[in-house]
């Protein structure tokens, strides 16, 4: 597979408004994007696209290589993990680590199917990738956000997805345990067969170097798109953000200050 998400000319409307306009955006396999923008940019519309829950009024889809309107999108979302803040809010308290895990292979929430000793096996082992097996056994809502987080993470990856699509997993971190869910979302790109990641964020600094590439969203429309470091520039991001801003480069990253 060497498409993973390819978007041609794609705008859609709600109620006579346009919310995302011609949207032209391709990812291929080997390539890790960082999608950056301000609140209302787009952002979570695109992607609710890119998983099939809202269709383009005009342009053409195709995610890891499937037209939308010739593809079973319910089969589409098995190869597709997603993590985000209202999935965090789904999730019963009362649930054990594991079973969390375990529902991702079947894509629901909570666990309603009979999975196998090799499911929860599994499930142990994805937990151990992102240091967090020691949370088996455990209550959901008794682990700290930043567990929580990287049990979704874990979640998402349980049905060997080749998309994971990552939406502001750091939202509500203190600054610790931003920079551990960072660290462990770079030693899991960097994982044989690791899939492609998507990691939505309006920070600049959580754009680690492990992302090859950055999608800039503005009011709906592609700012601009490249190789992390052409668009990570003062130039570039004053322009984007309306506003004079600095940016200083520390351990391969970039900070942005006013």
């Amino acid at each position: 597979m060497n498409k993973i998400v390819d978007m041609q000319q794609v705008s859609w409307k709600r109620q006579g408004k346009t919310i995302l306009s011609d949207i032209d955006w391709k990812v291929v396999n080997g390539e890790h994007w960082a999608i950056l923008g301000l609140n209302g940019s787009g952002k979570t519309t695109l992607l609710n696209m890119i998983n099939g829950y809202i269709w383009p009024t005009k342009g053409r889809v195709n995610i890891l290589e499937k037209p939308f309107g010739q593809t079973d999108i319910r089969e589409l979302r098995k190869s597709i993990g997603w993590v985000s803040s209202s999935l965090q809010e789904r999730m019963k308290g009362t649930e054990r680590v594991e079973n969390i895990v375990v529902s991702g292979k079947f894509a629901s929430i909570g666990l309603y199917e009979n999975p196998t000793e090799a499911d929860f096996a599994k499930a142990y082992q994805l937990l151990e990738l992102l240091h967090c097996s020691h949370l088996w056994g455990r209550a959901y809502q008794t682990c700290s956000q930043g567990e929580k987080q990287k049990i979704l993470i874990t979640r998402g990856l349980m049905g060997s997805p080749d998309l994971l699509i990552l939406d502001e997993p750091t939202n509500g971190l203190d600054f610790i345990s931003r920079e551990e869910l960072m660290n462990t979302i770079n030693q899991l790109a960097i994982q044989k067969n690791a899939p492609t990641i998507l990691f939505v964020t309006h920070h600049i600094e959580e754009i680690m170097p492990i992302f090859t590439h950055t999608l800039l969203l503005k009011l709906g429309t592609v700012y601009g798109r490249g190789k992390r470091e052409e668009m990570l520039t003062k130039e570039y991001l004053s322009c984007f953000f309306d506003l004079p801003v600095q940016i200083d480069w520390s351990n391969d990253r970039a900070w942005m200050t006013l």
